[in-house]
């Protein structure tokens, strides 16, 4: 997860302006308690009447009503903070649609589980007196203890089942070392990063006119900046391997990917596609994804581990780290329209 305190945003105190993802037309104000350190971005709980809610600090009060009488922000939370262009574009969006900021804000936190702080389980990592036991006196050690040692010696930290598994031994065994005092208990996130998809991989043999297109886009992404290039052509016409190839320069330079598709064309037959060209499959945000997949996905986005997302349009809303580049398929689709609640088009 982001350092918070990596963020170029100043701290503020007296008061702040905190949204709430609440049809309002504006922010309301909060007073910053004693040692508290928040900036722009930061995700916090307030209180509203007799409910507790979670809303994104926006800037400074802005406010006549006086400090003794502003309610105290009751905690910051442990997420990644909004960043500046994503703040941006939820004002952006509010007024272009002439739709509430608040109610814009929702879509921005569509995963309010994802803002509370990581799970942990228990797991076990090599301690000083277990690497002290490998470098020294080895050879009084049984062979099941030994080769759990080695396993964690030569791998990550583990749970006393995946750990067994890996040592091809016994869980008492795991938990004598522990007892013994060789290896040491350790907190251990229950998620695993999505795998980075490979960008080296050689993509398929394009054609003279595809080479042309995909050098366009590369050159564009490598470039940075904004840019908008309309890629025509019929259908079967190789347009996916074309914009692949743009997703790979983005990749290679350590920055993200959204690939907006309508629902009907987020099919197993495209994410077949990408793994074949990336090795792994590209995270994938739609109606039909379950909470707690979404909830893992929103933290991987904000984090920046989630380098390439294919999304039906909400996923416009995801909190990307660094995005680079926003591939619009099937962009003469009606599905890029919402018609309920804020409406856009994607």
């Amino acid at each position: 997860m982001p350092d918070r305190h990596a963020s170029q945003e100043a701290p503020m105190t007296g008061r702040v302006s905190v949204l709430l993802p609440l049809p309002l037309a504006a922010a309301y104000d909060y007073r910053v308690p004693a040692g508290m350190d928040l900036r722009a971005g930061d995700f916090v709980t307030v209180p509203l009447g007799r409910r507790s809610l979670t809303g994104v600090v926006m800037g400074p009060g802005q406010g006549d009503i006086a400090d003794a009488k502003l309610k105290p922000v009751a905690a910051l939370l442990p997420a990644p903070p909004m960043k500046p262009e994503l703040r941006r574009f939820v004002e952006w969006v509010a007024h272009y649609t002439l739709a509430s900021v608040g109610a814009v804000l929702k879509m921005a936190m569509s995963v309010p589980a994802a803002l509370a702080p990581a799970r942990l389980i228990a797991g076990y990592a090599l301690s000083a007196a277990g690497r002290a036991a490998l470098a020294g006196d080895a050879e009084s050690l049984t062979p099941a203890r030994l080769r759990v040692l080695r396993a964690l010696a030569e791998g990550d930290p583990a749970t006393a089942t995946a750990l067994a598994r890996r040592a091809s031994s016994g869980a008492g065994v795991v938990k004598g070392l522990a007892a013994s005092g060789l290896i040491e208990s350790r907190a251990l996130p229950t998620e695993i990063p999505p795998p980075e998809p490979d960008w080296r991989l050689p993509g398929p043999s394009l054609s003279g006119a595809q080479e042309i297109a995909a050098a366009a886009l590369v050159g564009k992404v490598e470039a940075g900046g904004f840019s908008v290039t309309l890629l025509d052509g019929v259908t079967g016409s190789g347009k996916t391997e074309v914009y692949f190839e743009a997703v790979a320069q983005a990749i290679s330079r350590g920055r993200q990917s959204l690939i907006l598709m309508p629902e009907i064309a987020l099919t197993e037959q495209f994410l077949d596609r990408f793994a074949a060209r990336f090795r792994v499959r590209p995270a994938e945000w739609h109606s039909g994804i379950t909470p707690r997949p979404r909830e893992r996905l929103w933290g991987a986005t904000a984090s920046g581990e989630a380098r390439v997302v294919v999304g039906a349009r909400s996923a416009l809303f995801l909190p990307f780290a660094d995005l680079g580049l926003i591939v619009v398929d099937e962009e003469h689709e009606g599905a890029y329209k919402q018609e309920d609640g804020v409406v856009y088009h994607a």
